[in-house]
C-alpha cells in the first residue's frame, strides 16, 4: 500500500533545523577524505598549499616515516647517494634508485635500474605516471604521492 500523504517533497511544517541531511563545501569534504586516508591536518595543509606544477611525497613506511619531499623541479632523484635530492638511507635502496620527472603539471616515476626495483601501487615498474594518492615503493620506503590541488581542480574542469 502506498502512503498517499507523502509526496516525496519536503514537509513545509518541519523547520530546517530538524533536517537530518546537510551538505558541506568541497574543501571540507576533501579534508575529511584526507583524514580518513591517514593524512594529518598538518600534511593536509601542506598538500592544500602546493602551487601548480608541484607535488608532495610523504613517507608512510620506512625509517623516515612522516618525512615530506617536495617535487617542484623537472627532475628529482631518489637514492642512497648523499647527493640525491631525496636521500633514502637504507641498504634496500640503490645509490641511484629512481627519479621523479615533471611534465607540465603531471609527474612520472622512473626506476634507474635499481637492484630491488621501484613499485607503483604494488606493481614493479620501469616507469609510471603518478596519480594522486598513489604509493611508490623505493626499497623499504613507501611514499604517497599528492598532486597540487590547483592542478587536480583544473584537470577536473576539463
Amino acid at each position: 500500500m502506498v502512503d498517499a500523504t507523502h509526496s516525496g517533497q519536503p514537509d513545509e511544517n518541519i523547520p530546517p533545523e530538524n533536517e537530518t541531511t546537510r551538505t558541506f563545501g568541497h574543501d571540507f569534504g576533501a579534508q575529511l577524505a584526507g583524514l580518513e586516508a591517514g593524512v594529518s591536518l598538518d600534511e593536509q595543509e601542506a598538500i592544500n598549499a602546493l602551487p601548480s606544477g608541484s607535488a608532495l611525497l610523504v613517507v608512510r613506511r620506512g625509517p623516515n616515516t612522516g618525512a615530506r619531499f617536495l617535487l617542484d623541479s623537472d627532475v628529482t632523484t631518489a637514492g642512497r647517494h648523499p647527493d640525491a635530492d631525496i636521500f633514502l638511507d637504507d641498504v634496500t635502496v640503490s645509490r641511484r634508485h629512481a627519479e621523479f620527472l615533471r611534465h607540465g603539471t603531471g609527474f612520472e616515476v622512473r626506476d634507474l635500474g635499481s637492484l630491488n626495483g621501484t613499485y607503483y601501487d604494488g606493481e614493479r615498474i620501469e616507469t609510471a605516471t603518478l596519480t594522486d594518492g598513489a604509493e611508490v615503493q623505493v626499497g623499504k620506503f613507501r611514499l604517497t604521492f599528492y598532486a597540487s590541488r590547483v592542478d587536480l581542480a583544473n584537470l577536473a574542469r576539463r
